[in-house]
């Protein structure tokens, strides 16, 4: 079964909802959550009730591998987060949907986090007319967001567009344009843009112990 699916697609069903984590996959039938409804394994045993620990702890987990973040990284969100007025988990989404690399997937430039991460490490993304290579930056209103004239890059974000597979642009995005791909940070995005279902809440009742 492992030789079919993958642990990227594995984890998706270990959630039992679709991460989106592999582009065009997600959206065919070749999804493992498509393909098999269960838990990952052999005998696809049934678990038992899962602790208020445990409940939390997942949703925190779900949030990382969504956004392909690590455990040092998510703290750090989380701390800018509690610093700042408002609803603590809220804010939390909020900062984590401004990261490059989700932008770039959302404005429909990369049909996955994954590609959006290695067209802007290769240096194929501009912000503001000026080359950003690392993944985590954090985009703000007025923001332009561009892929450079290249034909490999510009060819695999038209063909992303022309599929018909993305997710819609959200409200907080604009697309100015397919060719060449550019977009525009219009307002911050609040938690009612996040496409992932999660409860915030959760894991800040996890992370404020």
């Amino acid at each position: 079964m492992g030789r079919h699916t993958g642990p990227v697609c594995r984890l998706c069903r270990r959630e039992g909802m679709k991460l989106f984590l592999k582009g065009a996959r997600c959206h065919s039938a070749k999804c493992a959550v498509e393909r098999r409804d269960g838990v990952p394994g052999m005998h696809q045993f049934r678990r038992g009730k899962a602790s208020e620990y445990a409940v939390r702890l997942r949703e925190k987990q779900k949030v990382k591998r969504y956004y392909g973040i690590f455990e040092r990284q998510f703290r750090k969100y989380f701390a800018e987060a509690t610093r700042k007025t408002g609803n603590t988990g809220d804010l939390l989404m909020s900062i984590l949907e401004r990261r490059l690399d989700n932008v770039v997937a959302r404005l429909q430039f990369a049909a996955s986090r994954p590609q959006a991460r290695q067209f802007i490490r290769h240096g194929h993304v501009t912000v503001n007319g000026r080359k950003v290579d690392i993944p985590s930056f954090l985009v703000k209103p007025g923001d332009q967001i561009a892929l450079k004239d290249r034909d490999r890059s510009k060819n695999l974000a038209l063909e992303n567009a022309q599929a018909g597979f993305l997710s819609p642009v959200p409200d907080w995005l604009d697309r100015i344009s397919a060719d060449p791909p550019e977009g525009r940070v219009s307002r911050l995005p609040t938690v009612e843009d996040v496409t992932l279902q999660v409860a915030p809440q959760l894991i800040v009742e996890l992370l404020s112990r």
